[in-house]
């Protein structure tokens, strides 16, 4: 099985990814090529999802290029948000601990609610959200 990308770009405040298939040493350059555009075109504060319901694998080298989709969004106050990982794939992200669980979400409907959330708080004068 390869990789594959898809990419839904709502508007600079949210975009989603959704990967397909296998991240490792072979396809890592390929997401990494694929993602840089959308980074790019994020807003301050902006939310990256990636959707991982159909990524069945993930090697050392997809945790290091997810690490770096965190770090550039955090560099932008922004957030990335994980959706429906696989439960092997959620495993690899519990063992290293490479994602907060508050970062994780089992479904669109949790995700939207978590957002909801910050969007109250910062509405009702809490800036961080959190």
């Amino acid at each position: 099985m390869t990789f594959s990308l898809h990419i839904d770009s709502t508007s600079p405040q949210r975009s989603t990814l959704h990967l397909h298939g296998r991240l490792d040493a072979m396809t890592f350059g390929e997401f990494d090529e694929a993602a840089a555009p959308v980074l790019h075109g994020m807003a301050e504060g902006g939310t990256v999802v990636l959707d991982l319901s159909a990524l069945v694998y993930i090697s050392s080298a997809g945790l290091r290029s997810i690490a770096k989709i965190r770090k550039s969004m955090r560099a932008r106050h922004g957030h990335t948000l994980l959706l429906h990982p696989q439960p092997q794939v959620r495993k690899v992200f519990d063992i290293v601990k490479a994602v907060p669980v508050s970062e994780v979400f089992s479904s669109t409907e949790e995700l939207d609610q978590y957002l909801d959330r910050i969007q109250r708080k910062i509405v009702e004068g809490d800036e961080d959200g959190d």
